[in-house]
């Protein structure tokens, strides 16, 4: 008997091609002066994501990972590049279609008081979306609402809570079920736990890997700490001065990383037995400004790779596959470091 062939890959839920975004420069003091360079918070990124799938958006703060998310929804409009969810055109969307493809398509953000309205009741604002959207209202959006509290593992009774009355742990879990109430398919979680306590961490990734295997949601799960995404993500992407350097499977990425920034952010996660054995590398300098990149390499000036030579300063790397599924954009990405 032949061996039947594989099943094809599924299509993409979310695909981002091209993507960029590039904040004018401000002028001097009172408005004088010329104005300075462009911020290339970012440039050029591309990726997809499979229903049912996270995918893990890592960098230091600044590197432009909170602008692809909120671009990506088109909370702030992009300069360039393509954006489709579910084989719709973000971007080539008027205002009445991008409401309704709001439905399919949320966001929850890092700080959960500054994003929940202070004047507003739990149940307010888990009711507000739902008459927005036509889904319920009245009674029906009551049960919704206790509903979608015990969905995110609060008593229903927080319905009549302000946002101040909660704990942190507590106003995420209202944030979740705000971006639930109208059964969305792709989540944007723009650093949902770094303003957490570590024990709640914990509790919120669970919750958020339960909601995704029981509606059957897609993440874009931004962050800044790589032990985190190991614990949710199917695929990562490292982004660096606007650009994703490395993109692979989770598993292939930690196990060995192609590009040295991947390996430096790895080296700097703490290893709970004391015995392994562990060494921290330490990168040099700052990083550069998004408004004046350096040429070649943008990781060149603090790049600890021992062949980094001219050709890094001069030549910007592609980003190219190194292995199955795994891209780098490094000269020397076969090379260990």
């Amino acid at each position: 008997m032949t061996a039947s062939a594989p099943a094809p890959a599924p299509s993409p839920l979310v695909d981002v091609q091209g993507l960029v975004k590039h904040f004018p420069g401000e002028r001097g003091l009172f408005g004088l002066g010329r104005p300075r360079a462009a911020v290339r918070a970012v440039d050029g990124v591309s990726f997809a994501i499979a229903p049912g799938q996270t995918l893990g958006l890592v960098g230091e703060s600044g590197c432009g990972k909170s602008t692809v998310g909120r671009t990506m929804l088109r909370l702030i409009e992009p300069d360039r590049g393509r954006v489709t969810i579910d084989g719709q055109d973000v971007g080539a969307l008027k205002a009445r279609a991008l409401r309704a493809l709001r439905r399919r398509m949320q966001i929850v953000f890092q700080d959960p008081y500054g994003s929940l309205n202070p004047r507003m009741t739990v149940r307010q604002m888990l009711a507000e979306p739902l008459a927005i959207h036509g889904i319920a209202r009245g009674a029906d959006a009551g049960q919704r609402v206790a509903a979608l509290l015990e969905e995110v593992g609060l008593d229903p009774s927080f319905a009549a809570s302000y946002a101040h009355e909660l704990s942190g742990g507590q106003r995420q879990r209202v944030g979740i079920a705000r971006a639930l109430s109208v059964e969305p398919q792709f989540l944007v979680l723009d650093e949902p736990v770094s303003a957490l306590d570590v024990s709640v961490q914990a509790q919120v990734l669970n919750l958020l890997t339960d909601l995704q295997q029981r509606r059957r949601l897609t993440y874009l799960f931004i962050a800044h700490d790589l032990a985190v995404v190991k614990h949710i993500a199917d695929h990562v992407a490292v982004m660096y001065l606007g650009k994703i350097i490395e993109r692979a499977p989770a598993p292939a990425l930690y196990a060995r990383p192609r590009h040295p920034y991947t390996t430096s952010l790895l080296s700097a996660v703490p290893v709970p037995d004391p015995k392994a054995q562990h060494e921290r590398i330490v990168l040099v300098g700052e990083v550069p400004s998004p408004a004046h990149p350096p040429s070649g390499c943008p990781f060149h000036p603090r790049c600890p790779h021992p062949r980094k030579n001219d050709r890094c300063r001069t030549d910007p790397p592609p980003l190219r596959e190194i292995a199955p599924g795994q891209l780098a954009a490094c000269h020397f990405a076969e090379d260990p470091l």
